[in-house]
């Protein structure tokens, strides 16, 4: 069922800050800052060969990330994106095997364009995932 590593998902206060640390300091391509309204996030895809990067900033008090940093000031890893080849296949094999689904449980659109789930950090040792539709 688990496909590839999509990307790692980085919380950050400063996406700008964060994006030339990627870029200056580590010599990876960034891409410009986008406004995930829907997510209540601003993302920055680094690209690396063989994954990506992202980095979240919070859009608004009410971010899911502005609640992320209030709990680790510095930021850090947010959650784990695993590729899936049927996004709706997977969320009811694991929800039929206990895994609980945040939400109402229905794909969103992601930063990529395509269906997202979260599944909940406690069934998954402690990292909120992601599955994203291949």
């Amino acid at each position: 069922m688990i496909g590839r590593l999509n990307h790692v998902a980085i919380a950050v206060r400063d996406i700008a800050k964060a994006s030339e640390v990627y870029r200056k300091t580590l010599g990876a391509e960034v891409s410009a800052p986008v406004p995930q309204t829907a997510h209540g996030v601003t993302t920055v895809f680094i690209t690396l060969p063989n994954t990506k990067i992202e980095l979240l900033e919070p859009l608004g008090a009410d971010s899911p990330i502005a609640k992320f940093l209030e709990r680790n000031a510095e930021g850090g890893i947010h959650h784990v994106c695993y590729e899936v080849d049927d996004i709706r296949a997977a969320r009811d094999r694991l929800k039929a095997q206990g895994a609980r689904v945040l939400g109402d449980g229905e794909p969103k659109i992601g930063a990529h364009g395509k269906p997202v789930l979260f599944l909940h950090p406690k069934d998954f040792c402690g990292t909120l995932v992601e599955l994203e539709q291949a």
